[in-house]
């Protein structure tokens, strides 16, 4: 995480400041403390500080201690509850990080149903809820609150005696998912409510929204198109996909926030309105949208505030789609009750609709940065929201079969704000028999190589290694530290390569010489041989490492060091058939056809032999070798108690055994720990013999392989 110390916003003179910092910076060294009793003090103090400080920077946006001093209190947290292991709680700070994936998520029913707001679109509607709530609670005036209508995932919290036990999705209103692993990643969200125990509820149900700001969505889809991972379609569909990842790291990577906008149930006792809950929701360190949400005497303050709202919705950081206006006082809510889907006493009144109706003259293929291809309309020029449009995203050949969308329909075409215009579908009643299908292209339209296409359609990636649409996110994907690890070829230097045609593929990276690297700007003669040494040593790599570099369509780091696993040399991997790629690695069809694929382009071999022919030599870690355990295959799964994963998998290797992460009819042993899931059922199906962890050591000690 990021942290810089910045102004306080607020009026907090230095010696407050000075006062809070000593509170909540308690000085404690780990290796002093040897009584459980004092450990007991320490954890708490620590977790308290900790707490407070991810409140400071994430809620309040006012941090009063830098990175490395939070970074001390954390690191002090973890190793006192490493020392005084049942001292660890559910609810500490140190278990935001993460935790075991998940193979489906449970059903939680909600305390009461979670309804949704009923929608409106046009004024007259608005003021007609107002006239409704007010002869049905026979008032003259009835006080409202109105506050953003979120496009994101609703969420449900409850807390017991301060403590958060359950976060579950909205679901049918009913029941929604259990999500609890996922939502303690997130540092927004308190485990603990903040405040004195005796000023806390007994029990609070609190609902909000999860959300992605516009900027941290970008930058998401940028790392998943990068990796040559499918990105999201909006920040909604990112929120909603990551709340429910089965696994709560992929979760904790996620840029997720949150707002809360309703106590559905406070026990002892709530608020008098709406706006006073709210609060004391800030107040217990819950956030919420205190510069947005605002008390309205009457419908046309509302009115005012939803006119000013769309005004401002393109500048906000994240996404609305229109505003919701709430009674404010909560024994007029609770007397005017709810229908059978939604209550009586709020409304969303959504943003007008920026569409417009056009022809689709034709269909372009744009092939991007990492390979994929992406088809877009070609439009009869048309005004949306004052911005004239042109073209528009169709995303992927799923979604126009889906749509039924045909090249010379009249569209309709959708506009929010700066992101590219979309297709909504075709206006099928317009059609007059001279509108013809469109499909992807098996050739790339840039280089004219071999297209691969998924099979439910949504990608389609360009396999060649040196088209020129892709070659300069290619170099910059090699030389990546996850990859070759090339020091010194980062963003602007891959670009100059590139623009000065010193490079026509990664192959020719190591034909460079003083010279070609002189013409780049800023490059003088340290940077340049620098540089130089970094592609030398490049030369000494492992297997997996660089498959992962040569950017195989849907091949990731994990599915190249599966392949590493199975095969013992590149040459292996090269001429594996897809039969092969599929039972011997366990990738789906998809990853083997793409692996296929990409070695039998003759481009993309050639490219790949010039790289060998400069020098290259790889390592296999995972081979297996001499020792106790050569020649047999293991898979790990479950959770172990001795050894993490990673040095489960490593200690195999270094005995001369080889781990795989997939079971296979090579596979030898299976270890599995709790929550073996589909692997030891494969196990069990193939009748590949499966021992526990206490099986594995007595197995590895019969070799001598560990020492007793």
């Amino acid at each position: 995480r990021c942290r810089s110390l910045v102004s306080s916003t607020q009026q907090r003179t230095e010696t407050d400041q000075a006062m809070a910092t000593k509170k909540h910076q308690p000085n404690i060294n780990p290796d002093e403390i040897t009584t459980k009793k004092d450990a007991k003090r320490a954890i708490r103090e620590l977790r308290e500080a900790v707490e407070y400080h991810d409140h400071r920077y994430y809620v309040l946006d006012d941090p009063i201690i830098s990175d490395s001093e939070y970074d001390q209190l954390f690191a002090a947290l973890e190793a006192l509850e490493e020392k005084f292991p049942d001292l660890q709680t559910e609810n500490s700070p140190t278990r935001r990080v993460g935790g075991e994936p998940r193979y489906d998520l449970q059903e939680v029913r909600h305390p009461a149903p979670v309804l949704s707001l009923k929608a409106v679109s046009e004024e007259d509607d608005v003021r007609g809820f107002e006239r409704t709530v007010k002869q049905k609670l026979n008032q003259t005036s009835v006080e409202l609150v109105a506050e953003p209508k979120y496009d994101g995932l609703s969420i449900e919290l409850i807390y017991v005696n301060g403590e958060l036990t359950t976060a579950s999705t909205r679901g049918d209103g009913y029941t929604g998912e259990d999500v609890t692993d996922n939502i303690r990643t997130m540092r927004e969200i308190p485990l603990k409510l903040h405040g004195q125990k005796k000023d806390l509820p007994r029990r609070l149900v609190v609902r909000g929204e999860i959300y992605m700001d516009r900027d941290a969505f970008e930058k998401l889809n940028g790392r998943l198109e990068d990796s040559h991972r499918k990105p999201f379609a909006n920040p909604r569909n990112a929120a909603a996909g990551s709340v429910r990842q089965l696994d709560p790291n992929v979760a904790a990577e996620r840029p997720l926030r949150a707002f809360f906008y309703e106590a559905a149930i406070v026990e002892p006792e709530k608020e008098d309105t709406h706006y006073e809950m709210l609060q004391r929701l800030k107040s217990w360190g819950l956030r919420i949208n205190q510069t947005h949400s605002k008390r309205c005497k009457n419908i046309d303050e509302f009115l005012k505030y939803h006119a000013e709202m769309e005004k401002q919705r393109d500048n906000l950081p994240y996404e609305i789609d229109g505003v919701v206006c709430k009674v404010n006082r909560l024994d007029h809510q609770e007397e005017l009750g709810a229908r059978s889907r939604n209550p009586r006493w709020a409304i969303a009144y959504k943003f007008e609709s920026r569409q417009a109706t056009t022809r689709l003259k034709e269909i372009d293929v744009q092939v991007g940065r990492t390979g994929a291809l992406t088809p877009v309309a070609i439009l009869e020029p048309v005004q949306i929201g004052g911005v004239e449009v042109t073209r528009a995203s169709l995303h992927n050949q799923s979604e126009i079969d889906r749509k039924d969308i045909l090249v010379g329909d009249d569209v309709i075409v959708e506009r929010a704000g700066d992101v590219i215009p979309y297709v909504v579908g075709p206006v099928k009643e317009r059609r007059n028999g001279k509108e013809r299908k469109f499909s992807m292209p098996d050739k790339c339209p840039v280089c004219k190589s071999n297209v691969v296409m998924s099979d439910d359609k949504k990608n389609a990636r360009c396999t060649r290694m040196d088209c020129p649409a892709q070659l300069r996110e290619r170099i910059k994907h090699y030389a990546s530290r996850e990859a070759l690890d090339i020091d010194g070829l980062g963003n602007r230097t891959a670009e100059q390569m590139v623009e000065t045609e010193i490079v026509s593929s990664i192959a020719s990276l190591y034909e460079l010489d003083e010279d070609d690297l002189g013409q780049l700007e800023g490059m003088g003669k340290k940077s340049i041989h620098k540089l130089l040494q970094s592609i030398e040593q490049s030369k000494q790599a492992t297997l997996d490492r660089f498959i992962y570099g040569l950017g195989i369509p849907l091949i990731g780091m994990q599915t190249s060091r599966e392949l590493a696993q199975s095969f013992r040399t590149l040459e292996d991997v090269m001429k594996a058939s897809e039969k092969t790629l599929r039972e011997n690695v366990g990738v789906g069809g998809e990853a083997a056809r793409s692996v296929h694929t990409f070695f039998n382009d003759d481009h993309n071999r050639g490219i790949v032999e010039q790289i060998q022919n400069a020098g290259l030599s790889l390592s296999n870690p995972f081979a297996g070798g001499e020792g106790p355990l050569a020649g047999q295959k293991f898979v790990f799964t479950g959770s172990l108690e001795r050894w993490t994963r990673d040095e489960a998998e490593r200690l195999v290797t270094s005995l001369g055994g080889q781990a795989s992460s997939s079971v296979s009819g090579e596979t030898d042993y299976v270890v599995a720990g709790p929550g073996g899931g589909s692997k030891l059922e494969k196990a069990e199906e193939q009748d590949t013999p499966v021992m526990d962890e206490e099986e594995f050591v007595a197995f590895l000690k019969e070799r001598d392989a560990i020492e007793e």
